[in-house]
């Protein structure tokens, strides 16, 4: 049986959906024969499965109140879409049995922050900062990172470290992990330090600290996975040496990753072999993949320097390759809407909008992040303003443009552009607002 994963939405970026709509998301459920861990299951004799899902609900619990907790729906699509692959080929091979595809939560959700870092929790949750998509050149450097918490996760390694550590409580364990993610986040060595002082902290810290010999079989079985997903196992050997040319320089704790997955030369030179003598083509998704880093970006730094320096680096006019320079304009587009300079950033959307060639063999991708965008960018415009002169008509269009695309993010923007337009006093909006919710629940259902 094929097993597509249905993640869950994210709460308060789907404020208004949840608000026009009562319906659940769907659970997850699959059948499977048994799996046979490669490191022996001594997990179950410590910590059950459902005690394991219990901790990590507690801890998100917790990471949901953050403010960098961060609910995007367009790079959430994404990471949902590099994660589905992963998730289906671990099922596949026995990684996922019929109980923990049916008891684990198996949601990935992002992080507001330049920190190079990605990171799984107990339960089936995978947590990847921003600053990890702003540095991967490829999608299948990004997926390599997945698959390999992926392991972490199917693999029950954190229940097992949790198991040699039994006296604690749960709470007490779900509160010193979040500690040391909270340490991690700050990149400040002294908070870290401050967090595993006591034996217990430090017990907390070896949660996140996975064996040499857990390390080895997530990347081990990681590779298996994206090559079974389709991805190039080439993108884990070129995130490797990315990593360790980092740790070679003074990050300045901007790669909390080192610090919790420590590179050695065994697990770079494995990947290189593994990759070596592989037919490497242009990198598929590459289009996508370079927006979407564009949009981490721009998002991962709310500050206003931050966003005036992605704004910059898309200046109207400045020489760069094709696809880099989409990928600027897409990044300033978005910070400049982020400084509520909306007249720039419409003007930088319909700038990108217009380079995509039809020639292309990835028009049809580029075109629907374009135009995303820009409904993103005149709603957010009609959000903070009043009768603008011709912005209904422009909000209109742009929502009209999406054509039939029934993504979560297109439907949800459908909503708010739909709900501006009867906020505006616009005929016939509530007719769209109405369709829109109808959409809205089709998907759910």
């Amino acid at each position: 049986m094929s097993f597509t994963p249905i993640l869950p939405w994210r709460r308060g970026a789907l404020a208004l959906a949840l608000a026009l709509l009562a319906a659940p998301a769907p659970t997850v459920l699959a059948q499977s024969a048994p799996r046979l861990p490669a490191l022996g299951d001594s997990a179950s004799d410590d910590v059950d499965i459902l005690q394991e899902r219990r901790l990590g609900d507690n801890i998100m619990r917790d990471l949901r109140k953050d403010p960098d907790y961060l609910e995007d729906l367009v790079l959430q699509e994404y990471l949902d879409d590099l994660l589905g692959p992963l998730l289906a080929a671990a099922r596949e091979r026995d990684a996922i049995d019929a109980d923990l595809a049916r008891r684990f939560a198996w949601e990935g959700f992002l992080v507001r922050d330049r920190a190079v870092n990605a990171f799984a929790l107990p339960g089936g949750y995978l947590g990847v900062y921003l600053g990890l998509m702003a540095i991967t050149a490829t999608r299948d450097e990004l997926a390599s990172v997945l698959a390999h918490e992926l392991t972490h996760i199917t693999q029950r390694h954190i229940a097992r470290s949790i198991g040699q550590n039994s006296r604690q409580s749960m709470a007490t364990l779900a509160g010193m992990l979040l500690g040391v993610l909270a340490a991690a986040k700050s990149r400040s060595p002294d908070g870290l330090q401050a967090v595993i002082v006591g034996s217990q902290a430090i017990a907390a810290q070896g949660q996140l600290n996975f064996s040499r010999d857990m390390e080895r079989e997530a990347d081990r079985i990681g590779l298996d996975l994206m090559g079974a997903a389709g991805f190039g196992l080439g993108g884990m050997s070129a995130m490797f040496e990315k990593l360790d040319a980092a740790s070679r320089l003074n990050d300045a704790g901007l790669y909390p990753y080192l610090r919790s997955h420590p590179l050695t030369s065994e697990r770079i030179t494995e990947a290189r072999l593994r990759a070596d003598g592989l037919i490497r083509g242009p990198a598929a998704g590459q289009a996508r993949h370079a927006l979407m880093q564009a949009r981490a970006r721009a998002l991962s730094d709310p500050g206003e320097a931050a966003l005036r320096r992605v704004q910059a680096a898309g200046a109207l006019g400045s020489p760069a390759a094709d696809l880099t320079r989409l990928a600027q304009l897409y990044g300033a587009a978005l910070a400049s809407s982020r400084l509520r300079d909306f007249a720039l950033a419409e003007q930088q959307a319909e700038a990108g909008l217009s380079l995509v060639s039809d020639q292309r063999p990835d028009a049809a991708v580029l075109r629907r992040l374009w135009r995303l965008l820009r409904l993103e960018i005149l709603v957010a415009r009609a959000g903070g303003e009043s009768a603008t002169p011709g912005l209904a008509t422009r909000l209109r269009q742009a929502a009209d443009a999406l054509g039939a695309d029934a993504s979560r993010a297109a439907l949800l923007l459908r909503a708010q552009s739909a709900q501006t337009l009867a906020r505006l006093g616009e005929p016939g909006a509530d007719t769209g607002l109405r369709a829109a919710t109808e959409a809205l629940q089709a998907w759910v259902a």
